[in-house]
């Protein structure tokens, strides 16, 4: 994401990735306004047959939705907003919908100004854009798997299971080779040189796999860390337990996932760690707050009562100097921080 110039009350952006999509999803909210080059018939360049328009022209105009409500399903490549236009050449009041996509460029406003929580994660999406992007791939003998890393979650970009093999080892030596061979291909293709690599999964297959990429000619930065298991399970793995952070440590995806895990692991240990919000707020009153992860949904909820309760509170954190993490729900551990209530507080010391 990249910001084109800033407003009043709001900001020029221009989308660039899917991720920027994700951000975009949860600052949209009933209320603001967004603006973008967009179509409307209009009727007045149709024929008229017993009073109706007919073949109207669709016409290039730029837009501005007071927002109702948004759609977005992750990892696809566009965000609908719909909402009534409140600024346009025709059509004042009428319902439309932006399909917002890579390379648009949108105004976003809001009455007021955009809340600090809104102003870091677009922050947030315009340092990560700068930042080259990162691939999984999960070895075993007769499949894999590769993933993208996003800021939300983990992506499943494409599967491959080995088909054929013989009897004799030196036959299934052959199908298993070949296998590598294609899907080393194929990984090419996907994942260009200047994206970095991390090949993990239990046993040797990984190596060899390796090894095939090298042997094909890939320059990519590669990363090679054994799991305990294959699949998704092996990919989580690798980045709840920090196994790949020489590639992957400042990856703002990690960040969510490690500080959760080691939410869990201290609570386990009857650790210094807060959760529910009671047991937060008197932490963030304190300045016990080390980190705090949240759920970003929590910071953009329709109750107000809640919202502007979580606002506080991470304003209190941050007056303490204590990070704050907004998380997505698009991975595992975001399941086990729903669990918890949204929230779990990293402390400095641990609280009576």
């Amino acid at each position: 994401m990249r910001q084109v110039k800033r407003l009043d009350e709001g900001v020029r952006l221009r989308v660039e990735t899917e991720d920027d999509l994700w951000v975009l999803a949860q600052v949209f909210r009933p209320g603001c306004s967004v603006g973008m080059l967009s179509h409307r018939r209009d009727s007045s360049t149709g024929t008229q047959n017993e009073g109706r328009a007919k073949s109207a022209e669709r016409k290039p105009m730029w837009i501005v939705l007071e927002v109702e409500k948004t759609e977005f399903a992750v990892f696809t490549d566009n965000l609908r907003a719909h909402g009534i236009i409140k600024e346009a050449k025709i059509d004042i009041g009428s319902h439309h919908t932006h399909i917002i996509s890579s390379s648009d460029e949108i105004e976003l406003t809001m009455p007021g100004g955009l809340p600090k929580s809104d102003k870091t994660l677009l922050r947030e999406a315009q340092s990560a854009g700068s930042k080259a992007k990162t691939a999984l791939i999960v070895v075993e003998n007769d499949e894999i798997v590769l993933y993208q890393v996003s800021t939300h979650g983990i992506r499943e970009v494409s599967q491959f299971s080995m088909r054929g093999g013989g009897k004799r080892a030196d036959d299934s030596t052959s199908v298993r080779r070949g296998f590598f061979e294609r899907v080393a291909k194929e990984s090419q293709m996907i994942f260009p040189d200047r994206v970095p690599l991390v090949i993990c999964g239990p046993g040797m297959a990984r190596e060899q796999f390796e090894s095939q990429l090298r042997s094909q000619g890939a320059q990519n930065q590669i990363l090679n860390s054994a799991t305990s298991i294959g699949g998704r399970s092996g990919a989580n793995e690798v980045l709840a337990k920090g196994l790949a952070d020489a590639v992957l440590g400042e990856h703002a995806l990690v960040q969510q996932i490690k500080s959760i895990e080691e939410g869990l692991a201290r609570i386990s240990t009857d650790g210094a760690v807060a959760y529910g919000p009671v047991q937060i707020a008197e932490a963030a009153d304190a300045g016990a707050v080390e980190t705090l992860v949240i759920d970003a949904a929590l910071l953009r909820s329709p109750d107000s009562s809640i919202r502007n309760d979580w606002e506080k509170i991470v304003g209190t954190v941050e007056a303490s100097r204590g990070a704050v993490i907004q998380s997505s729900q698009e991975h595992d551990s975001a399941q086990q921080l729903l669990g918890l209530g949204g929230v779990i507080a990293l402390l400095r010391w641990k609280m009576d």
